[in-house]
Protein backbone atom coordinates (compact mmCIF):
# COMPACT_ATOMS: atom_id res chain seq x y z
CA UNK A 1 0.00 0.00 0.00
CA UNK A 2 1.33 3.29 -1.01
CA UNK A 3 1.21 6.77 0.97
CA UNK A 4 -1.61 7.96 -0.59
CA UNK A 5 -3.30 5.08 0.05
CA UNK A 6 -2.80 5.24 3.65
CA UNK A 7 -3.74 8.65 3.85
CA UNK A 8 -7.07 8.08 2.02
CA UNK A 9 -7.66 5.01 4.24
CA UNK A 10 -7.54 7.34 7.53
CA UNK A 11 -9.41 10.06 6.08
CA UNK A 12 -12.14 7.83 4.88
CA UNK A 13 -12.75 6.56 8.19
CA UNK A 14 -12.72 9.41 9.85
CA UNK A 15 -14.97 10.78 7.50
CA UNK A 16 -16.96 7.55 8.18
CA UNK A 17 -16.93 8.01 11.59
CA UNK A 18 -18.34 11.54 11.43
CA UNK A 19 -20.77 10.83 9.12
CA UNK A 20 -22.65 8.57 11.78
CA UNK A 21 -22.24 10.62 14.42
CA UNK A 22 -23.65 13.76 12.22
CA UNK A 23 -26.85 11.72 11.44
CA UNK A 24 -27.42 10.24 15.10
CA UNK A 25 -27.35 13.31 15.93
CA UNK A 26 -29.57 15.54 13.97
CA UNK A 27 -33.06 14.81 14.93
CA UNK A 28 -36.60 14.15 12.87
CA UNK A 29 -37.73 18.00 13.16
CA UNK A 30 -34.41 19.40 11.77
CA UNK A 31 -33.88 21.81 14.42
CA UNK A 32 -31.53 19.95 16.95
CA UNK A 33 -27.80 21.26 17.54
CA UNK A 34 -28.25 22.93 14.51
CA UNK A 35 -30.87 25.26 15.72
CA UNK A 36 -27.62 26.38 18.16
CA UNK A 37 -26.05 27.85 15.58
CA UNK A 38 -27.96 28.85 13.14
CA UNK A 39 -31.16 30.23 14.76
CA UNK A 40 -33.52 28.04 14.79
CA UNK A 41 -35.70 29.39 11.79
CA UNK A 42 -34.14 32.44 10.72
CA UNK A 43 -31.19 31.61 9.56
CA UNK A 44 -27.83 33.43 9.80
CA UNK A 45 -26.76 31.95 6.38
CA UNK A 46 -29.37 33.13 5.01
CA UNK A 47 -33.12 31.88 4.51
CA UNK A 48 -32.77 29.30 1.56
CA UNK A 49 -29.17 27.95 3.35
CA UNK A 50 -30.48 24.56 5.23
CA UNK A 51 -29.25 23.99 8.69
CA UNK A 52 -26.11 23.45 9.88
CA UNK A 53 -25.90 20.09 10.62
CA UNK A 54 -27.85 19.34 7.20
CA UNK A 55 -25.24 21.04 5.36
CA UNK A 56 -22.20 19.73 7.44
CA UNK A 57 -23.91 15.88 6.70
CA UNK A 58 -23.96 16.03 2.66
CA UNK A 59 -20.37 17.98 2.47
CA UNK A 60 -19.30 14.84 4.33
CA UNK A 61 -21.44 12.48 2.58
CA UNK A 62 -19.64 13.96 -0.59
CA UNK A 63 -16.86 13.44 0.85
CA UNK A 64 -16.60 10.26 1.68
CA UNK A 65 -17.95 9.13 -1.80
CA UNK A 66 -14.81 11.16 -3.43
CA UNK A 67 -12.73 9.00 -1.00
CA UNK A 68 -14.35 5.86 -1.60
CA UNK A 69 -13.46 6.23 -5.21
CA UNK A 70 -10.06 7.23 -4.86
CA UNK A 71 -10.03 3.74 -2.80
CA UNK A 72 -11.61 1.94 -4.96
CA UNK A 73 -9.31 3.38 -7.88
CA UNK A 74 -6.29 3.12 -5.90
CA UNK A 75 -6.33 -0.95 -4.37
CA UNK A 76 -7.76 -2.64 -7.81
CA UNK A 77 -6.12 -5.61 -9.21
CA UNK A 78 -3.01 -4.36 -11.53
CA UNK A 79 -2.81 -5.16 -15.12
CA UNK A 80 -6.81 -4.64 -15.50
CA UNK A 81 -7.49 -8.74 -14.33
CA UNK A 82 -10.84 -8.45 -12.23
CA UNK A 83 -12.82 -11.31 -10.53
CA UNK A 84 -14.18 -12.40 -13.46
CA UNK A 85 -10.79 -13.54 -14.43
CA UNK A 86 -9.74 -15.02 -11.32
CA UNK A 87 -12.92 -16.98 -11.17
CA UNK A 88 -12.61 -18.31 -14.50
CA UNK A 89 -8.28 -19.01 -13.60
CA UNK A 90 -9.60 -20.78 -10.80
CA UNK A 91 -12.52 -22.82 -12.63
CA UNK A 92 -10.25 -24.43 -15.40
CA UNK A 93 -7.50 -25.40 -12.27
CA UNK A 94 -9.86 -28.34 -11.03
CA UNK A 95 -10.84 -29.75 -14.73
CA UNK A 96 -10.78 -33.26 -12.56
CA UNK A 97 -14.06 -34.20 -11.13
CA UNK A 98 -14.09 -36.47 -8.10
CA UNK A 99 -16.25 -38.90 -9.48
CA UNK A 100 -13.90 -39.30 -12.32
CA UNK A 101 -10.44 -39.78 -9.90
CA UNK A 102 -9.19 -43.39 -9.46
CA UNK A 103 -8.42 -44.15 -5.24
CA UNK A 104 -5.45 -45.41 -6.69
CA UNK A 105 -7.40 -49.56 -7.40
CA UNK A 106 -5.72 -51.22 -10.26
CA UNK A 107 -8.75 -53.18 -10.60
CA UNK A 108 -11.26 -49.63 -10.83
CA UNK A 109 -13.30 -50.23 -13.72
CA UNK A 110 -13.92 -54.04 -12.58
CA UNK A 111 -17.27 -54.67 -10.99
CA UNK A 112 -17.59 -56.44 -7.57
CA UNK A 113 -18.97 -60.36 -8.15
CA UNK A 114 -22.47 -60.45 -6.09
CA UNK A 115 -23.13 -63.53 -5.00
CA UNK A 116 -27.03 -64.86 -4.57
CA UNK A 117 -28.05 -66.37 -1.77
CA UNK A 118 -28.84 -70.45 -2.20
CA UNK A 119 -32.63 -71.47 -2.57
Amino acid sequence: MGVLSVVLLVLFIIAAILLILLVLIQNEEGDSLGGIFAGGSSSAFGSRSGNVLTRATSILGGTFLVLSLGLALLNRTPGGTGVEDAGRQLSTEGTNDWWQESGGDDNADSQPEIQLPEE
